[in-house]
């Protein structure tokens, strides 16, 4: 989309308004949900709809109260500019999908497609025009509850997820009535916030802002996202709200992005409280300067903007700016010829359709970490008796993070195990609570285990504790869950795991006693039938970890894509003393990156190049390298495999990871099949961004290691020499 395609609307409209009006187009206020006008706690956006000092309001929630606000703005503001109606649909409206931590596990994008084609119609026809998502924050600390929302640790895989829904979210036309505006957020490494606290500190360098946190969004931004959130954290001692080099200098004069950037919720306000402003005047200084459009919730902007312009402390160059892009945003959206929405057409509820690609989605994200003497999938026709534990078992609360008030609760495990085994006698019980220490209920889930011909024990984290706000200093399973697990596997009966959650979780102390492990992470509204689907095998599991599991906490932050040190731990020489390694942990993580199993065994072969050398003016001027992999299914029936590939530079300026994935596809295998999958490497996966603030993308001479297999941890290679 081009900045110009709706100039002389612009242009017309900007002569036309005062400046109390162009700053009220900056001004988003929050709602009271789905309260119609009228409401007490809602005056505030309804007085200034009505005198046209409004530009949006995020949480109106449905067809008529949306209709009704707007009416005020349009019919009865001098102007009648229209407002954009925001929310937070992160993973779903009516439909809840798998959390987005959850969907990157699939390393398949058109699993978040299916979300956001979704949630936009879901939404849309409910009055809402833009959406708070997709959260692209690469993150390596699994403590902050945020993960949840993030696409994992490695930027690629984020990238690909990114373009993936601003995608699905926008389609092709945003003026269409199922489709929503994206917002990229946060803007920028909110991920690598210290400790995982949310909100806090982030310092980084130069090369590692350019290299690990902005190419999701530099991606999002050239797939057209419409918008772009800033972020709570201070990038380098600069509040991200006013932090002029990210927000103008790389993102809009360096990418030239013409959309709006919002700010988050009373973050702009806060740069007060963050030390980056003397008071709030000067924080509207400071954001506005710094290139934040529009101010959510708090009214800096609106309060002090007239005072601003008059001292010259703000331009009017640069608030026309602003403006422009929030009227931008509202053309595109087609809100000044259809304000209104369809209130007969507004969806109330999940539609079948919907639920079977929830259904499918989920099946699709769960990660099978462990299956001795290949218990699972269950034999439905022999497997007799089923004892079914664990707090979650039996609970709708595997919807996770972010979901929206009225949504309905996910269909239990319980549910949909017993509409899948119609001949198998099930017994359950909770045995424990999600929280809390009473462990009066271990007995009974002990009594029901020995009864059982197998176990399947849901356990895991509450949504409650996942998500924004939601930091754990711990990631064990709460509560007395893993003396409930201890127990039962001390039975001797063949016990299946099903984790839910929204982060890895340290699992390192009960994993090796029991047979089977699948990370189901919060699935969704259609979890109980997803999860019934892979263990009766009518899914073969295919996905596989997008972010590393922790042996301990003390190992954090712990990622695959690591720099190298000059004393790095060697598996093969473990007495060595001066090495980079804990004196009181094994080496490494209890699963890695791109980990996962199936029920069938693929065997990735040596990875083919269509040339071993090429030169860096080459890649530079547009060439690539094919990469060619040959996969076989080794088993005896079909399922699905993730090649992976990955990246070394053995020998850089600035020291590069010890693996960098550059490649992924998902492939479909009957028993015996084999398939050659093909990779294109370019410059911009074989170069790296420096340290230099103006931003110097290089492609140095050398060698690169090629990797290829199904994890982080492949072993197959060959060698490209850059000339």
């Amino acid at each position: 989309m081009s900045g110009h395609e709706h100039g002389p609307r612009i242009e017309e409209l900007l002569g036309r308004m005062t400046v109390e009006e162009k700053l009220g187009q900056l001004q988003q206020l929050a709602w009271a949900w789905d309260t119609g006008p009228g409401g007490g706690d809602t005056v505030a956006a309804e007085t200034a709809a009505r005198k046209g000092l409004l530009g949006s309001v995020l949480n109106v929630v449905g067809a008529r109260p949306s209709n009704a606000l707007q009416r005020i703005a349009v019919e009865e503001s001098r102007l009648g500019i229209p407002l954009v109606f925001g929310l937070d649909v992160i993973h779903g409206f009516h439909t809840t999908f798998p959390i987005p931590l959850g969907q990157a596990a699939a390393f398949d994008p058109a699993v978040t497609v299916a979300d956001a084609e979704v949630s936009a119609r879901e939404a849309r026809s409910n009055g809402i025009h833009w959406t708070f998502s997709p959260m692209m924050d690469v993150t390596r600390e699994p403590r902050w509850g945020r993960i949840a929302e993030s696409m994992g640790e490695d930027p690629y895989l984020t990238t690909a997820y990114a373009v993936a829904k601003v995608r699905g979210y926008q389609g092709d036309d945003l003026r269409a009535k199922d489709r929503v505006a994206a917002c990229a957020k946060h803007f920028v490494a909110y991920g690598g916030a210290e400790g995982g606290r949310d909100y806090n500190t982030v310092d980084v360098s130069e090369q590692r802002l350019r290299n690990l946190y902005l190419p999701p969004f530099k991606a999002a931004v050239d797939a057209g996202a419409a918008t772009v959130m800033a972020a709570f954290n201070t990038v380098n001692g600069i509040p991200a709200h006013a932090n002029e080099h990210t927000l103008t200098g790389i993102l809009k004069d360096a990418w030239g992005f013409d959309g709006v950037v919002v700010s988050d919720w009373t973050g702009v306000l806060e740069l007060v409280t963050h030390g980056g402003a003397v008071d709030e005047a000067d924080a509207a200084r400071r954001s506005l300067t710094a290139g934040v459009d529009m101010e959510m919730v708090s009214t800096t902007f609106v309060e002090h903007g007239r005072d601003l312009l008059a001292s010259g402390a703000l331009t009017g160059e640069r608030l026309d700016d602003a403006v422009s892009r929030v009227l931008r945003l509202k053309l595109r959206l087609g809100l000044f010829e259809r304000p209104y929405v369809d209130e007969s057409a507004a969806l109330s509820a999940p539609s079948a359709r919907a639920r079977a690609a929830a259904r499918e989605a989920a099946g699709r994200c769960m990660v099978l970490l462990r299956n001795e003497n290949a218990l699972l999938p269950l034999d439905a026709s022999g497997l007799g008796s089923l004892a079914v534990v664990g707090p979650f078992a039996d609970s709708g609360d595997l919807l996770g993070t972010w979901t929206l008030p009225g949504a309905p609760e996910a269909v239990p495990v319980l549910s949909g195990l017993r509409d899948a085994l119609p001949d198998t006698g099930i017994r359950h019980t909770p045995g424990v609570a999600a929280e809390g220490a009473d462990t009066s209920g271990i007995a009974e889930a002990v009594a029901a285990a020995e009864a059982a011909n197998a176990v399947v024990l849901v356990v895991g984290e509450p949504s409650a504790i996942s998500g924004e706000a939601a930091v754990r200093s711990e990631l064990g399973l709460p509560g007395a869950q893993e003396e409930l697990i201890d127990a039962v596997a001390a039975t001797g009966t063949p016990c299946v795991v099903v984790l839910v959650g929204g982060r890895p979780l340290t699992i390192g102390g009960w994993a090796e006693k029991v047979s089977a492990i699948v990370m189901a992470w919060h699935p969704g509204i259609e979890a109980g039938p997803a999860v019934a689907d892979v263990l009766t095998g009518a899914v073969v599991p295919g996905g596989k970890l997008p972010v590393t599991f922790p042996r301990v906490v003390g190992q954090l932050p712990l990622y695959y894509n690591h720099e190298r040190t000059g004393r790095p731990y060697n598996p093969a020489e473990p007495d060595v003393t001066y090495v980079s390694k804990y004196l009181d942990v094994a080496d490494g993580p209890e699963f890695a990156f791109g980990y996962g199993l199936s029920y069938t065994t693929f065997e990735v072969g040596e990875p083919r190049l269509s040339c071993e050398r090429i030169a860096s003016a080459e890649l530079r001027a547009g060439a690539s390298v094919e990469v060619s992999v040959p996969v076989r299914n080794t088993g005896d029936r079909e399922g699905e495999e993730v090649v992976q590939l990955y990246i070394q530079d053995p020998a850089a300026t600035i020291v590069q990871p010890v693996r960098r994935l550059r490649g992924f596809q998902r492939v479909r295998l009957a028993a015996g099949e084999e398939q050659h999958v093909r990779f294109l490497l370019g410059a911009g996966d074989i170069g790296y961004w420096t340290n230099d603030p103006k931003g110097v993308f290089t492609v140095e001479p050398g060698e690169i290691h090629i990797h290829t297999g199904n994890s982080s941890r492949t072993g197959a290679r060959r060698t490209l020499l850059i000339t």
